[in-house]
């Protein structure tokens, strides 16, 4: 019982300021425009007429949108959401708010019921379920939105540590002989530099660059390490790791790459360039 009582509570501090915001300018609308004739009432006796219909409005707010689909919710014995609250809310709060005006201005205002006046009665009454509408539609989305950025977040999480995951593995980098491999993490070396029928390999070790020889041809290295997608050759004499890339650099006769942490500039042909531009 008690819960059920501070869910009616939660549920009406949730929506007052919006029911009084609809309801008020309900009122405004009918007090500015004047869509019903009450031009025999004086402009207090006006304003209290009027300041009924915002009422009615707000009292018709709270019990089709609170105080009926609690009451289905606390003996509703189902998991389930109830249709009521959601499908046929909006419906209701015009049909009934529309009586109500229709009754008020008849036996109140002592208002002529015409076609016109009715069909005006009938349009401020769907102000009402429209902009509830138009608010759960905005709730929804916001509510998607919010999903979808934890999401986010998450995939962006996962995708980090899959990249760290990839960056410690060992690629076996082998001589042309079959013979003297050598085992290095995938984000420890820096570049493969071609030294006549040698490859040089700089990678890094504790913080410090290190160099390795092994008998090859570049050509063979870059088939060995093309599964692994962040080398590109950026030269016919050099492979990069484009983690190690700080700058790409330019003057008038050449291209070169600046190495983080290192001295040494790594030639860039045109060749090569417009596909390295376009993986930086």
């Amino acid at each position: 019982m008690k819960d059920s009582l501070d869910q009616l509570t939660y549920l009406l501090g949730k929506y007052f300021r919006l029911f009084l915001s609809i309801s008020f300018g309900v009122f405004l609308f009918i007090l500015f425009f004047q869509p019903f004739p009450t031009e025999r009432f004086d402009f207090n006796e006006r304003l209290v007429l009027i300041a009924g219909l915002g009422l009615i409005v707000f009292v018709f707010l709270i019990f089709t949108r609170i105080i009926f689909p609690w009451i289905i919710q606390k003996y509703n014995q189902s998991d389930q959401e109830p249709v009521f609250a959601y499908f046929l809310g909006g419906f209701t709060l015009f049909v009934i708010t529309s009586v109500a005006f229709a009754f008020y201005l008849y036996y109140v205002a002592a208002v002529e019921l015409t076609l016109y006046i009715m069909f005006r009665v009938a349009l401020i009454s769907l102000v009402s379920p429209v902009i509830l509408a138009l608010y759960d539609n905005y709730n929804k989305l916001k509510h998607e939105n919010e999903m979808l950025e934890s999401e986010k977040l998450l995939l962006q999480k996962q995708v980090v540590n899959n990249e760290k995951d990839y960056l410690k593995k060992n690629i076996e980098i082998v001589s042309e002989s079959g013979k003297e491999p050598i085992y290095l993490t995938i984000e420890s070396i820096a570049f493969f530099l071609s030294a006549d029928n040698y490859v040089e390999i700089a990678y890094k070790e504790s913080g410090v660059f290190k160099k390795k020889l092994i008998r090859n041809t570049l050509k063979n290295i870059e088939q060995q390490i093309k599964p692994y997608y962040n080398f590109i050759r950026c030269h016919r004499t050099c492979i990069v790791n484009i983690l190690y890339i700080e700058k790409l650099n330019r003057d008038y006769y050449k291209n070169w790459l600046s190495i983080k942490g290192h001295d040494q500039q790594i030639p860039v042909s045109r060749q090569y360039l417009m596909k390295l531009k376009e993986t930086l």
